[in-house]
């Protein structure tokens, strides 16, 4: 059975114009007005059958992105949440950078480091992406898109792709970036076009 999932990363919010650990923030006008001109665009299948299959992240962000995108009813799936900052969530990365040097640098240096005192580590969020896509893969047919966090897209590639992780630091997801995965019998193919 042949997937091709349609990652789909949220538009702009307040907290990733300032460069901020996300805490919920919606989408600023540019980001919406941003999203209007890719739905205007016709990027994304908007088809009944793949509208019912969409997934988003839980995260308000996501929900809106999607809904203007022409998806309002994609389910939420916690599994495609963004990595959980702890007690980072809501602060500038400037901010933590200058309060706390020592945690940031260990949080972007080992994978098995949590952000704040109790977030995520980068190897529970790839692991955690890798799987749900895997059961995707394994369970839906045909075109699935997912309104994700722009850290979902890169975990989602670092596993998809058999990346090493420090390789996660590197992938630079725009709002609104449109990544394809075609995925087949258990292996991953990224799909540029």
């Amino acid at each position: 059975m042949t997937i091709r999932v349609i990652l789909v990363s949220a538009a702009e919010s307040e907290a990733s114009r300032t460069a901020a650990f996300d805490d919920g923030t919606p989408l600023t006008e540019r980001g919406r007005a941003a999203a209007d001109r890719l739905r205007a665009n016709g990027v994304l299948p908007t088809e009944e059958n793949v509208r019912a299959q969409a997934r988003r992240a839980p995260s308000p962000r996501c929900h809106e992105t999607a809904t203007l995108l022409g998806h309002p009813g994609a389910l939420a799936a916690p599994a495609l949440a963004g990595q959980d900052p702890g007690s980072w969530r809501g602060r500038p990365l400037d901010a933590v950078a200058a309060a706390e040097p020592a945690a940031l640098s260990a949080w972007l240096s080992d994978p098995s480091a949590r952000p704040g005192v109790d977030g995520e580590p980068l190897t529970a969020l790839v692991r955690r992406v890798g799987t749900h896509l895997d059961h995707l893969a394994g369970t839906v047919t045909g075109p699935l898109p997912l309104f994700v966090e722009p850290d979902t897209v890169r975990a989602a590639l670092v596993h998809a792709l058999g990346l090493p992780l420090p390789v996660y630091w590197r992938l630079d997801v725009r709002p609104l970036a449109v990544t394809t995965l075609v995925g087949h019998g258990g292996r991953w193919n990224l799909v540029l076009s």
